[in-house]
């Protein structure tokens, strides 16, 4: 079993679509180790997105992040970080295909509802932001 992080970003907290990302996941045979309602602060979101730093799109990209609640999680299971982003879908959701959270229920690259880590080592890094080890059942 293995572990990784994702997170409903504002878009998907205003829009009601949490208990819609946990059932999808757990549909799909994962299971919730630990959750939480919080606001972001920019600091956490420098830290979370720090790999993109340079690009041109950071500063929207914070901007968004910080502007409303997010609940970040962790679930468990079978090759977890790719189940959960297969799950989720493309990053674009118009590329996102059919059945996936993005593909069903987005429509905006910058709005996309969900993060998940894109690797085991991402995932290790992402949940040390967000959860003490205790935290984690």
């Amino acid at each position: 079993m293995t572990t990784t992080f994702v997170m409903v970003k504002p878009d998907g907290v205003r829009r009601g679509l949490v208990g819609e990302v946990i059932r999808r996941l757990e549909q799909k045979g994962l299971s919730l180790k630990a959750m939480k309602l919080m606001q972001l602060t920019k600091e956490l979101a420098g830290a979370h997105y720090a790999e993109h730093n340079t690009k041109p799109f950071y500063g929207d990209l914070i901007t968004f992040i910080t502007s409303g609640p997010v609940v970040p999680m962790v679930f468990e299971g079978r090759e977890a970080v790719t189940v959960a982003r297969t799950v989720m879908g493309a990053t674009d959701p118009v590329k996102a295909a059919p059945g996936t959270i993005r593909g069903d229920l987005g429509l905006e690259i910058t709005e996309n509802i969900v993060h998940g880590s894109d690797s085991p080592e991402s995932a290790t890094r992402e949940m040390s932001l967000y959860f003490l080890p205790h935290e984690i059942l």
